[in-house]
């Protein structure tokens, strides 16, 4: 398979306070995919259920990209002021979990995308953490904050970044998963120290034979992301394109 089809679930750009940007920000996703040697398949809120279905079938593997916060209802809480959901959003994702849980193909999941994947799994999110939140900001010149990664040794995530124990990554996120938050069949793989305790800001599946990963940082910037992050697009578009073989023979 020379390019495995890759979903992308995306924010919708309508309706948003800065159209540029949000456009800015799902065209990143895009780029990522096809730097890595994947053919994206975008999807929003906006795609009727024919062309979701479509996509599903079709796809070799699946990114769960980054945007609003997940409804704290799906993880049976209330919401907390500073949460600011979008219910299109969070249908379009759980679909297309769904899809590729089913069919197990690759699923890499990035910040919003990260949290998707704990909450479907059972897990619960922190709806506030303090000081991992930048700005948003078109353009690639590098303006995130950043804070300490500690990757976890064993970890797949370790082995994809050569087994290098700590990165400085990019921060965009106001919510997060913590250890007591983790959903059963998960395990963290990269933390982040805080004051409010560990934060989980990355994991990955127990289930050897199922690529699963999440990532709360955002790597499809390239500009404030470590060089060795682009080992996590190409594992996953590796792992979409032999799962797409194994599944079209």
């Amino acid at each position: 398979m020379e390019q495995p089809r890759i979903v992308i679930t995306l924010a919708n750009p309508d309706g948003k306070s800065d159209v540029a940007l949000a456009e800015d920000k799902n065209e990143r996703y895009l780029e990522a995919v096809e730097r890595h040697g994947g053919e994206p398949i975008p999807l929003d809120e906006r795609a009727s259920g024919a062309e979701r279905q479509a996509a599903f079938a079709a796809m070799d593997g699946l990114v769960l990209s980054g945007g609003e916060d997940i409804d704290p209802a799906l993880y049976g809480e209330p919401r907390e002021a500073r949460t600011v959901t979008d219910p299109g959003r969070d249908a379009l994702d759980e679909a297309a979990f769904r899809a590729a849980a089913d069919r197990g193909v690759p699923i890499f999941g990035i910040c919003r995308g990260l949290q998707a994947i704990n909450v479907f799994s059972g897990g619960r999110l922190v709806q506030h953490v303090d000081e991992h939140a930048s700005r948003p900001y078109r353009g690639r010149a590098a303006q995130a904050s950043h804070h300490q990664l500690r990757v976890v040794p064993g970890s797949m995530l370790s082995t994809l970044l050569g087994g290098v124990g700590e990165f400085q990554v990019n921060s965009f996120h106001h919510q997060a998963v913590d250890r007591e938050g983790l959903a059963p069949g998960l395990r963290a793989s990269g933390v982040a120290p805080h004051a409010q305790g560990d934060l989980v800001e990355a994991l990955e599946g127990t289930d050897e034979d199922r690529w699963l990963l999440g990532i709360q940082c955002h790597p499809e910037r390239t500009e404030s992301s470590p060089e060795e992050f682009a080992r996590l697009w190409d594992a996953f578009i590796e792992a979409a394109r032999n799962d797409g073989s194994e599944g079209s023979t």
